[in-house]
């Protein structure tokens, strides 16, 4: 029998350096560059490089994946340990190679490209050398994939590519998208009707509308159009019609993946409204010893805590199985939990600050408001909850009889059955 909640002593002191590394060498630079996908840049090329540089000679770059790829092949439950202190700043990630979207794409390249592929687009998209861009969700589909009408058209030694994108993360620093198209419109099963493509960024027809950005973020999800965009047969990732297989086999990982650093984002929110209540006076009464103040600060820990457990459960339950499909309920209630658990942390954090805590001087806003995106990055809280309770279900017979299976008398009639009239007994128990 294995129960463990300790974490091994080794890791543990890699899992110390990254934290110490973490605080003192990352999280200064949210306060002095703009974007973490901005790989070109010369403050992002002076600052960033050399602490990559620091990450690969600790062996601790892009851990999640195998060695056959410059990774460690870390499983999730070191990941979610590692993800959750790197995940407090905006450029841990990018620092430590595990950076979404690339980290997925990333993946989707490495189970379905072609050796030509791997050769052009992901070994410079593991080494951080460019950025790319998952371009499927549609203005007018939203969340639903089987609403896509971007077209792509076999045309000689070619695929067509036209439609329009809707935030497509980091296209305006993309040197490739990876975008699903409908290839086979009559197909009879519906989830068959898709293809996924790779589309070098300099094709012509891309036209970015505009950029959007939501809260304090600089505007990086993208409107995009595609017009007789033209890519090579070859450009095509996975089988003809397998797009809905590719997609799902980035968002399994990209969800759990959030969740660990959205740990990170609570914790900091948490720890700040700590050091507020034991700091601040109000009525010659330090905030600390307000009750109300106490229950803020109790249900937040319990739920932190709550929250963390059932990440790193699910992160176990994804290294036991190694098969995202047999952990899709764990997955869908990570995902379902996630905003709610930020929301009601950093709501809490910035309540407690008062004024200042509303000001563009504090990061809580912009957590509050970033707990929306995550409640509709990767398919929104319903359909995940919707997910959870199916699976759920599937574990449960039901009852042919007019009363339920554990309606009292029943059950007493089958213990008298059982265990005999003995009035002495019989009467005890009434």
């Amino acid at each position: 029998m294995a129960w463990d909640f300790e974490t091994d002593p080794e890791f543990q002191k890699q899992l110390d350096w990254v934290e110490d590394f973490t605080r003192n060498e990352i999280e200064p630079l949210d306060h002095v560059l703009e974007s973490p996908y901005d790989v070109k840049s010369p403050g992002f090329i002076k600052l960033v490089r050399p602490l990559q540089q620091q990450v690969r000679d600790r062996g601790l770059w892009a851990c999640h994946l195998g060695p056959d790829l410059g990774g460690q092949g870390y499983g999730q439950v070191k990941l979610a340990l590692m993800n959750e202190i790197i995940g407090s700043a905006r450029f841990g990630p990018v620092v430590f190679g595990a950076q979404a979207p690339d980290s997925g794409n990333a993946e989707i390249l490495a189970h379905f490209g072609t050796a030509a592929q791997k050769e052009r687009y992901l070994a410079p998209l593991l080494d951080n050398e460019i950025v790319s861009c998952f371009s499927l969700t549609e203005p007018q589909g939203g969340a639903d994939p089987l609403m896509i009408s971007t077209r792509a058209v076999r045309k000689g030694e070619e695929w067509v590519i036209d439609g329009e994108k809707w935030f497509s993360t980091n296209a305006r620093f993309a040197e490739f998208f990876i975008v699903m198209a409908v290839t086979d419109p009559d197909a009879e099963q519906p989830h068959k009707r898709a293809s996924m493509f790779i589309v070098p960024a300099e094709s012509p027809g891309i036209e970015i509308v505009r950029n959007v950005g939501y809260g304090a973020t600089m505007p990086t999800h993208a409107y995009v159009r595609f017009t007789d965009v033209a890519v090579p047969l070859d450009h095509m990732l996975g089988e003809r019609g397998q797009g809905f297989v590719v997609a799902q086999t980035r968002l399994g990982g990209g969800r759990i993946h959030h969740a660990m650093r959205t740990i990170a984002k609570a914790r900091r929110a948490f720890d700040q409204m700590c050091e507020r209540v034991i700091s601040r006076s109000t009525k010659n009464e330090l905030l600390a010893n307000k009750q109300m103040v106490q229950e803020k600060i109790a249900d937040s820990w319990v739920e932190l805590e709550q929250f963390r457990l059932l990440v790193l459960r699910t992160a176990w339950l994804i290294d036991k199985y190694q098969d995202y499909r047999k952990v899709r309920r764990d997955i869908a209630a990570v995902k379902a939990a996630m905003p709610k658990l930020l929301h009601d942390i950093a709501s809490r954090a910035l309540h407690l600050h008062g004024s200042i805590g509303l000001s563009d001087e504090m990061p809580f806003m912009h957590w509050v408001t970033e707990s929306y995106f995550l409640a509709l990055a990767d398919g929104p809280t319903e359909v995940h909850k919707v997910t959870v309770a199916r699976q759920v279900l599937r574990d449960y017979t039901a009852t042919s009889d007019l009363f339920p299976s554990y309606h009292l008398p029943r059950l007493r009639a089958e213990a008298v059955a059982r265990y005999g009239q003995d009035p002495e007994i019989l009467e005890a128990a009434l």
